[in-house]
């Protein structure tokens, strides 16, 4: 029997006690668009301008899925356990060894420790796949807030990556950005 895809060995869904993370379904659409993906502000470090409308987002969802039917990757949309209001989404990469980290989360919701209790609880849950060694992310060296949320969540900045990425919200050219990793 073939030996399962690394990124379907995570849960479909990964609670803790305050967030419910799971797969998104096309029926979180109005939902994130409202939350977080229409916002200049939540958008402004992130590699994706704002949606200028729900039809984005659906593609966005869109995608989400294929990757979830490959097993390329397993997005989970971030929703707040006591009412299941949608507030952001969080996803590992697993290629190999290394998994790869991505998060957002509504503005509305920032400075209350989701980031870091979503973040966290998904590099735990990551860490049960016994061939993952190494778990990476950046973030603009701007991007003061996420550095805080991977330092909170055990993460170590392991240094500086010239003209990595570009943040179209910010700049047209390449910007740097810090490397934060996890190993075991």
């Amino acid at each position: 029997m073939p030996e399962p895809k690394p990124a379907l060995l995570i849960p479909a869904v990964i609670e803790t006690a305050r967030l419910v993370m799971r797969q998104p379904t096309m029926d979180d659409t109005a939902a994130i668009f409202q939350s977080y993906a229409q916002s200049a502000e939540v958008a402004k470090y992130l590699v994706w301008k704002p949606h200028a409308s729900i039809h984005e987002t659906k593609q966005f969802l869109s995608i989400c899925l294929s990757a979830i039917q490959s097993g390329s990757s397993q997005p989970k949309v971030i929703a707040l356990r006591a009412t299941g209001e949608v507030i952001g989404m969080v996803d590992i990469r697993v290629k190999g060894p290394m998994g790869d980290l991505g998060y957002v989360l509504a503005a509305a919701h920032w400075g209350q420790g989701l980031a870091t209790e979503a973040v966290t609880t998904l590099l735990n849950t990551a860490w049960k796949i016994p061939t993952l060694y190494r778990i990476w992310a950046t973030c603009d060296v701007d991007n003061k807030a996420s550095a805080r949320v991977m330092e909170k969540a055990g993460m170590q900045r392991e240094g500086i990556l010239r003209r990595w990425i570009v943040h179209p919200n910010i700049s047209d050219q390449p910007r740097d950005s810090y490397c934060y990793a996890k190993v075991r």
